[in-house]
């Protein structure tokens, strides 16, 4: 919300990061609501002026930056699920929400990431037991959040400017870290369920599957879940 406010300001907050110490509102997809403790996370967003890179391409690159960002814990190494969850040992460990706001006939981004940091397995409760997890948890020892923060922003430098002259090498890094290519996979996609194998990702439509029934669809992030 914060950022919105910014982003009236036009093209001179172009890439303006506001960080938070707690989150009592976060917003996720398809309206779901986030908490954090204080000081136990890395809670950012991010506007963007829109220079022609979609919002499902600033997703992708931005998962891409948040996997490098968190790199290798313990024995486990940062994968993505598709679209915007990175997750450690096969636990959510972050996410990325991308949302576009118009203010003055010009279009901008806001980029929101969380990663968890200093969360104990006792922080966790309810379903998140089982699917939620920490870099210190993961790594077995108190991580740096300033080192964390600042790597990742130089990684989303990195990732965003590949994706806009050279999208081929962020799909081909999306596609290293991606724990759903190759994979028999079951979609949820406007109230209907599919399922297939998951053959690669077209930047600007979304996620390609080889259908079991036949055929090949791309399923767009806006409208879909991985069940």
């Amino acid at each position: 919300d914060i950022v919105s406010e910014y982003a009236k300001g036009g093209r001179k907050n172009d890439g303006l990061a506001v960080f938070a110490e707690q989150q009592t509102a976060g917003r996720g997809r398809r309206a779901n609501k986030w908490l954090s403790q204080p000081a136990k996370s890395i809670l950012c967003s991010i506007l963007l002026c829109d220079n022609g890179l979609s919002g499902h391409m600033i997703t992708i690159a931005s998962a891409v930056a948040a996997a490098e960002t968190i790199g290798r814990c313990g024995r486990s190494e940062a994968k993505i699920k598709w679209p915007n969850d990175i997750l450690l040992n096969d636990r959510k460990v972050a996410g990325i929400l991308t949302e576009a706001v118009t203010h003055a006939k010009q279009k901008f981004y806001i980029l929101g990431i969380g990663i968890n940091c200093h969360q104990s397995q006792n922080d966790f409760s309810g379903e998140l037991t089982s699917i939620a997890t920490s870099i210190d948890i993961q790594s077995k020892s108190i991580c740096d959040r300033n080192s964390i923060a600042k790597r990742l922003l130089v990684n989303l430098d990195g990732c965003l400017a590949a994706a806009l002259n050279n999208p081929d090498e962020i799909v081909e890094k999306w596609n290293d870290r991606s724990m759903l290519l190759s994979k028999h996979i079951t979609i949820e996609h406007n109230g209907r369920k599919f399922t297939g194998n998951c053959i690669g990702l077209e930047p600007a439509k979304g996620l390609i599957v080889q259908l079991a029934r036949g055929g090949v669809k791309i399923f767009e992030a806006t409208s879909t879940t991985i069940v």
